[in-house]
């Protein structure tokens, strides 16, 4: 009898197991993703109401959970820690308490967290701090530390409704070239697809997942920057992970900005393509736009196939418009005080200007925008507290394609603006390069900034251009693609030179003498002030341009010093300072000849930066 009821009980499990394997599963995917501090529906910097927000993907969020046996999966791809006024207000000035982001992300409830390289670009004292805040695990295989071994976890293991998702995070290689050493000190960061075939066969051999899931702080086009499938450490592996390593049932990406819907690019007809892995498997690819403009929710169905002994999955979905939803009142109630708080901080008057100042000059020339950069910077490195060295030259970019100082009308310079006069949290350095390596920095900065002229549409700016010659449109906002970004348009202060867009490429550049009266000398050596972006090789000015190797660039061997606090805290701190009113002219120490075609060149290209609305 005993024997007969241990058979009995056998046979019982057995149909029980079966019975639960039989059944079909539907699974909720939810990726947000280069949030870029937009928390709330307010943008702190334009003190206006933000169509979309954080807030509207919380009730996003409690629409998902609230359908009967929901099993929602909730992932968080990086890029949170910069953009906003409300991140940088807990990475820099609040900082003897737990992060907003923290407690937004643990306020939701999160599954999973991967890094970005802006949540780098915050710092070591503000993400190792963050992340131990965390409850969600945060993943990221391929930030290794000197002994081979993860810095964060590199994937994480999750269950929903008896179904098994490992969740495999990746960050883009490429931070070494964009950072500081000091950034990212204890780790290296190596290439996604090689990570990938690493990792993959463990997680599948140790865990044996129902569902293996990549959530890539990367983005898709692989030949973006002008690079191919097979180059070292690409920016953008997200697509080649999925067509390389086999076992990837799905991939949420970030990082770009462009917003995937389910296909993959293909960069040679310049077409969304279903992207397939080595065994023919079509890996479905998603991610989100920033700013929580829109969200990635993709619906799955798992059936269980007796005959293969595994589940059938069918996969659907998309972007959700957020500006669709209103605020969660239970997220706004909730974040209420510190948004209080950080308004109150963003809305503290700083100085006062006479007149507007705007970055769609510096897309042309010589521009008052950017020379307030120059200016501030080049006075910061004569006040020997900073700990750098009085600075002969300065090279600074627009870091914002259409940003304008100040927001009010009576000409009122809040600590919002300084948000929109530098975007990131950059460094100021100084650092010795030859009259030589100057030159060359420029001519390789103009050369993908303007084209040459004349030429077929007569355009000023170099825009990319297919195998015809014509210009290449951006495949979201449909407007002609440039052929590098404006943060790359560096120009100089503190020399006298033009740029001749009527010469070839790396033949431009004629630099007369310095601003102060004193001959200019290609042997000379030279003090350069310098953000930490380009210090560190970022947009490839001193390696490609200057002749500078790799190795000594990220060696700091030739900075001589360095700001503790970011270049927007010390922009703050100069118009504190300032006891009137300011102007703000442009130097006129370049400018681009001929004058008559440079001027045609902004006629045709003007409207096709800024069309009208």
């Amino acid at each position: 009898m005993k024997r007969f009821f241990m058979v009995l009980c056998a046979l019982l499990a057995m149909t029980f197991t079966l019975s639960a394997q039989s059944k079909s599963v539907d699974l909720t995917f939810i990726e947000t993703s280069d949030i870029h501090g937009s928390i709330y529906p307010y943008n702190f910097i334009t003190a206006k109401p933000a169509g979309t927000s954080l807030a509207q993907v919380a009730s996003l969020i409690k629409e998902e959970r609230s359908v009967p046996d929901a099993e929602v999966v909730l992932l968080e791809n990086g890029d949170s820690l910069q953009g906003q006024p409300t991140v940088y207000y807990y990475n820099f000035e609040k900082t003897d308490g737990p992060h907003i982001w923290s407690q937004a992300v643990n306020f939701l409830n999160y599954d999973a967290v991967s890094v970005g390289n802006h949540d780098i670009e915050a710092g070591h004292a503000v993400y190792d701090k963050l992340y131990e805040e965390l409850q969600a695990p945060v993943i990221c295989a391929n930030a290794i530390k000197p002994d081979g071994t993860p810095y964060f976890e590199p994937y994480a293991v999750i269950e929903k409704a008896g179904i098994k998702i490992a969740i495999l995070g990746m960050i883009t290689p490429k931070i070494p070239d964009w950072l500081p050493p000091q950034f990212w000190t204890g780790m290296q960061f190596e290439d996604m697809v090689k990570c990938a075939q690493k990792w993959v066969p463990i997680i599948q051999q140790k865990e044996k997942p129902d569902l293996l899931i990549g959530l890539f702080h990367a983005g898709v086009d692989y030949s973006y920057g002008n690079v191919g499938r097979d180059t070292p450490n690409n920016e953008n592996a997200s697509q080649l992970v999925a067509e390389m390593v086999p076992g990837f049932d799905l991939i949420f990406v970030g990082h770009d900005h462009q917003g995937w819907s389910g296909q993959g690019w293909d960069p040679a007809n310049k077409a969304k393509v279903d992207v397939k892995d080595p065994n023919g498997k079509i890996v479905p690819i998603y991610g989100a736009l920033n700013a929580a403009r829109n969200v990635a929710v993709v619906k799955m169905n798992l059936t269980w196939n007796d005959e293969t002994q595994s589940w059938d999955k069918i996969v659907r979905g998309g972007l959700v418009d957020m500006s669709k939803y209103q605020p969660d009142p239970d997220f706004m109630t909730k974040f209420q005080p510190m948004f209080d708080e950080i308004k109150a901080w963003v809305d503290r008057p700083i100085g006062k200007m006479e007149g507007v100042i705007s970055s769609r000059d510096s897309m042309f020339g010589d521009s008052a925008f950017v020379d307030l950069i120059h200016i501030i910077q080049l006075e910061l490195t004569k006040d020997p507290t900073l700990g750098l060295a009085p600075a002969d030259v300065s090279f600074a970019a627009p870091l914002f394609a259409d940003a304008q100082i100040p927001s009010s009308p009576d000409g009122t310079l809040y600590v919002r603006d300084m948000f929109n006069l530098y975007v990131y949290e950059n460094f100021l350095y100084t650092m010795n390069l030859t009259g030589q390596q100057i030159k060359d920095f420029l001519e390789y900065s103009y050369q993908y900034w303007f084209d040459t002229m004349p030429n077929e549409g007569n355009h000023l700016i170099a825009f990319q251009r297919d195998k015809e010659g014509k210009l290449i449109l951006d495949n979201r906002t449909n407007m002609p693609m440039t052929a590098t970004r404006y943060y790359n348009y560096d120009s100089a202060a503190g020399i006298n030179y033009i740029v001749d867009v009527s010469k070839p490429a790396g033949e431009r550049v004629s630099i007369y003498c310095m601003s102060d009266g004193r001959a200019f000398n290609p042997k000379a050596k030279y003090t350069v002030a310098i953000n930490s972006y380009r210090a560190s090789g970022g947009g490839g000015h001193l390696e490609k341009g200057a002749g500078l190797d790799k190795d000594t660039i990220l060696s700091m061997k030739l900075v001589n010093g360095a700001t503790t606090k970011d270049l927007r805290y010390f922009l703050l701190k100069w118009f504190e300072k300032q006891e009137e009113t300011i102007t703000v002219w442009p130097l006129g120490n370049w400018e681009v000849v001929p004058e008559d075609l440079a001027a045609i060149g902004r006629a045709n290209d003007y409207p096709l930066l800024y069309p009208s609305k």
